[in-house]
């Protein structure tokens, strides 16, 4: 079975597609905007980690709506969930018979609700998965280390394909990078470089 992962070259969507290519045709999926060129560096961890690789364009408005409630609410959660909710939306609407992420246990953001996951699998009969769910952060980390080699720094430093950068480009480019920094709190990102 052919199944859609949610990939942004990190260390938990690397993770997710470890754990299900044992059981489906896994094909990374990065969504992207075409506001940059970010998607790229998802496409080297795909080449690094042997999983195929696709890339899946959104329409800039939901990123412009995502970017609005980021404005709105002064930081980035609600925004970054808005864009969450579109991309499995979309790989949905695409050709995989199961659809997945990387979301983990104790993430805030982003989720979906079991009432969303049912919607996305009624709507679009496809499977929904989020193999990391029953996974905590430490969990998670103690795996990745055991199998991944991972660069790991702060948000604005690291290569990445996820929402966020795309959204903090835009930011950076209406506001000023200033107002990047008071919107987005300081957080590592990671980045894989390779599978052991």
């Amino acid at each position: 079975m052919d199944l859609g992962l949610l990939y942004s070259g990190g260390k938990d969507s690397t993770l997710a597609a470890l754990l299900l290519d044992e059981f489906y045709d896994v094909t990374l999926t990065t969504v992207h905007f075409g506001i940059s060129d970010d998607w790229k560096h998802a496409r080297e961890t795909a080449r690094a980690t042997g999983f195929a690789f696709e890339r899946l364009e959104l329409d800039p408005d939901v990123a412009h709506e995502a970017v609005e409630r980021i404005r709105e609410d002064g930081f980035p959660r609600n925004g970054i969930q808005h864009v969450h909710q579109q991309a499995l939306e979309a790989l949905a609407a695409d050709s995989f018979d199961a659809i997945a992420d990387g979301t983990r246990r104790d993430d805030r953001v982003p989720t979906i609700s079991r009432a969303q996951a049912q919607s996305l699998e009624d709507r679009h009969d496809v499977d929904y998965i989020a193999p990391l769910s029953g996974f905590g952060r430490t969990a998670v980390d103690r795996l990745v280390e055991a199998r991944l080699d991972v660069t790991v720094g702060p948000s604005e430093e690291i290569d990445r394909a996820d929402y966020e950068a795309e959204l903090r480009a835009i930011i950076a480019e209406e506001d000023g990078p200033a107002a990047v920094a008071e919107l987005f709190p300081d957080h590592d990102q990671t980045y894989v470089t390779g599978v052991r």
